[in-house]
């Protein structure tokens, strides 16, 4: 018995990527860029969304050898590109894409650091959507007027979904493979898990989030 993929648990959050998505108007074939995109599953609902061009962004190479199984089994190969690649230090040429897209990830690479390469490569008028935790954007909005963006819209998730959706299903998997046979060595993969979901349960609602919609306003 194995760890299942922890995607089966992400899906249900996929509703709030299909709706802020929604939120950024008619865009013909947009160029995209997924910023720390893992395994790729809100990358693969971006190009389905968007029917345009998609690059998913990670430094992880592990995750993007599932994402790129998921681009061959999906027949998006012509559209949906796996970069293993550091957001701040890439090749992309300046104002070449109109949506960046960054799920929990700013947080780790650096808020204004982001701020500033989002920019870059933005065209004007451009998108930046980021799913991030309500408590850690709002003092970053005069950030983000410094650097040239305004915050337009934002689709907040229900209150505790990371609980509720994600980590407490999780919970009932894990212990259910604590009590089954399951091979010891898979025992480190558990407590890892184990320990985070320990820190969620504490106070959920600190973990409460949103998308947030931004537009590049000025170079």
């Amino acid at each position: 018995m194995e760890i299942p993929d922890t995607d089966y648990f992400r899906k249900v959050f996929l509703k709030y990527t299909k709706k802020a998505f929604e939120l950024l108007g008619k865009i013909n074939k947009p160029k995209i860029l997924d910023v720390g995109c893992g395994t790729g599953l809100p990358t693969i609902e971006l190009a389905y969304l968007s029917k345009g061009e998609v690059f998913g962004m990670d430094v992880d190479q592990s995750a993007l050898e599932k994402f790129e199984i998921k681009i061959k089994n999906q027949g998006l190969k012509n559209r949906v590109k796996a970069i293993n690649a550091s957001f701040l230090s890439n090749n992309f040429t300046s104002e070449s894409f109109d949506i960046i897209w960054a799920e929990g990830v700013f947080q780790i690479i650096g808020y204004d650091k982001s701020f500033k390469e989002s920019h870059r490569l933005l065209k004007m008028g451009g998108h930046l959507v980021m799913a991030d935790t309500l408590k850690s954007i709002k003092p970053k909005v005069n950030s983000l007027l410094k650097h040239g963006f305004e915050l337009y819209n934002q689709v907040n998730w229900m209150e505790n979904a990371w609980w509720i959706d994600y980590y407490q299903p999780l919970e009932k998997m894990l212990k259910n493979l604590r009590d089954a046979k399951i091979d010891p060595r898979l025992y480190e993969h558990l407590t890892k898990h184990e320990e985070e979901i320990s820190m969620i349960k504490k106070n959920p609602k600190e973990f409460d989030c949103a998308h947030y919609l931004l537009r590049k306003i000025k170079n």
